[in-house]
Formats: structure tokens, sequence, C-alpha cells
């Protein structure tokens, strides 16, 4: 299923996130951006010891005690078919009344702020959070694209967002709260 949002087209599709071709994929990371299960683990793994090598540096000059909750940084792909990997934290739900639903959308309006920043055209998410973190995907596909169609509304110079999701539920959900976004 795709969308237009002021001339950038927005797909959805199930898949592998660490095989799409676009110029950067979001890594849900975790806070120390040293890998870990998940989307997280498939992307320090497939990617190789660079990505790895560049999350040690910024955690050593830019965050120490490890990355914020919401915020985003770049490294190199490695040996990804993408370029870039921009890692971002999302929340752990915990019932939603302790900022999940800001934290997760400033992730991804985090992530295509640095992505329009390095001046990436295409770029691929997962659904942030819904996997270890817990995070509903009905709840999280709600936040994450209106998040990203916000962003969209506001900022040009990307020309494509996919969300690779990894379940055919996953993506339903997504599809289902697409048609009623727009």
């Amino acid at each position: 299923m795709d969308a237009i949002i002021n001339k950038t087209k927005i797909v959805l599709l199930s898949g592998d996130i660490t095989e799409q071709e676009t110029e950067a994929i979001v890594n849900a990371a975790n806070p120390t951006l040293m890998g870990g299960g998940g989307v997280d683990g498939a992307i320090h793994s497939k990617g190789g010891p660079e990505i790895l090598g560049e999350c040690k540096l910024i955690r050593q000059t830019l965050w120490p005690g490890g990355i914020a909750t919401g915020e985003a940084v770049a490294t190199t792909g490695g040996r990804l078919k993408a370029k870039k990997v921009i890692h971002t934290v999302g929340p752990v739900w915990g019932g939603g009344d302790k900022g999940e639903d800001r934290l997760l959308s400033n992730a991804y309006k985090n992530s295509l702020a640095l992505a329009v920043e390095m001046g990436i055209k295409t770029i691929s998410f997962p659904s942030i959070s819904t996997g270890a973190y817990g995070y509903p995907v009905e709840k999280a596909s709600r936040i994450a694209l209106r998040a990203v169609m916000d962003f969209l509304g506001n900022n040009e110079g990307i020309r494509e967002v996919r969300f690779v999701l990894h379940s055919s539920h996953d993506l339903r959900t997504y599809e289902k709260t697409l048609t009623e976004l727009m």
C-alpha cells in the first residue's frame, strides 16, 4: 500500500529491513547502541563490525551514558545495501501514561530530521518499539504514521519513506491505520 504526502511516497510492505535498498534504514536500537535482539541484532549482524565501531565512537563522544529515548544518530551501513543506518531508541511500553506516545513520535521525527540533514532521499523504518519493548502495534502504527505524515507535511527533501513490517498482521494493522489517517 502506498500514499503520497507533500511529494513523498509512503510505502508499507512486509519484509526484512536489512535487505532494503533505500539510502538509509532505521535501527530500533537500545540505549547502549551495542546491538541486541530483534531488528537491532539483525542490523548489527548483517551490517558487520563497522557499524558497532561507529556506535562505540558515538557513545564515547556524544552519548557516554547511552542515547536518550526518542533521539537519533547515524552510522555507516557497513555491509548492508543501505549506505547509512539511523539508530533511534523507542520507548518501552509502560501502559501509556509515561510519555510513551511523545517519545515514540520523537523517534520517528528525529530520524527523519537527521535524514534530511544528511541529504538522504529514501529511508526504511521498522515498527519501532513493538517487539521486545512491548508497544501495542495498533497504537504504535497510529503514532508512527501520524509522526511521519506530520513531518513530511512540513519538510521537503525525502522522496520515499518505507515501513518494512515483520509480519502480515503488522502490515495489515499499518494499512488499516494509514487508510484511516488519509
